[in-house]
């Protein structure tokens, strides 16, 4: 976990899950963005960001045996889940991990632009094809600029990665489990073709206390500047902070 702005006395420590592909560093303005009660720390997979020459985990079982002992310690004061795609169902895992091993439970898990984890895959496989096919397939995605797609040494670092976490969303076994005992929110982008409405509410099953609401934008929605402020009045709403003065 990194956390860019570390505070002294948190109200409220937000572990952040990104995107396939996606380094703890799309997280690093939330920390001016939310207020000095919430400690923004973002998780950082092997094979990218600090971590760019270690190999990436290509298994969530893997994962998430390395994974939950290691952010241990970072669960000592009241913490919440946000994960944004695979970072979603990461992060799920990892709140079932926790409830499972060790009976702790996050104040919230707040999931974007991710289909519920029970759901069989609905396209194809894309983390074994050729690298000029699986840049073919990403474009599709639009969650990369075609000036970084373009550029064949700047994707020759990238694609390890990105080929490691498609992996881990499309071998992805789900096993049936007792519901979180913590609630749960998703946030589905209006315009999302690849995470749509009926696909993001399926994730009700997976708690007694759920809801569902739109936001404008794409499946990159998470990364508008704006979206913060929305997580931030989930996160007074549901007593983790105090309202900012």
């Amino acid at each position: 976990m990194v956390c860019f702005h570390p505070r002294s006395h948190p109200k409220l420590r937000l572990l952040c899950f990104p995107h396939a592909g996606g380094s703890a560093r799309v997280f690093y303005k939330w920390s001016e963005l939310l207020p000095s009660t919430v400690e923004v720390c973002a998780l950082e997979l092997p094979g990218r960001g600090k971590r760019l020459l270690e190999t990436p985990f290509t298994n969530i079982d893997l994962l998430l045996s390395a994974l939950g002992p290691e952010l241990l310690p970072f669960l000592d004061v009241p913490f919440a889940c946000f994960g944004h795609s695979l970072g979603a169902r990461i992060a799920f895992e990892f709140c079932r991990w926790l409830q499972e091993t060790v009976q702790l439970t996050p104040q919230h898990l707040w999931a974007a632009a991710a289909r519920a984890p029970h759901l069989p895959p609905d396209t194809k496989p894309i983390h074994g094809l050729p690298d000029p096919d699986f840049i073919v397939e990403l474009r599709r995605y639009s969650g990369t600029s075609e000036e970084v797609l373009n550029n064949p040494e700047l994707m020759g670092l990238m694609l390890p990665a990105l080929k490691a976490d498609f992996s881990l969303l499309e071998t992805y076994q789900y096993r049936p489990s007792a519901p979180l005992d913590c609630p749960i929110t998703c946030f589905w982008g209006q315009w999302d073709d690849i995470a749509i409405q009926a696909d993001v509410a399926a994730w009700q099953q997976h708690t007694n206390t759920f809801s569902l609401e739109p936001v404008p934008g794409n499946h990159f929605f998470p990364h508008d500047p704006l979206f913060p402020k929305r997580l931030l009045s989930k996160l007074m709403k549901f007593n983790c902070v105090e309202s900012p003065s």
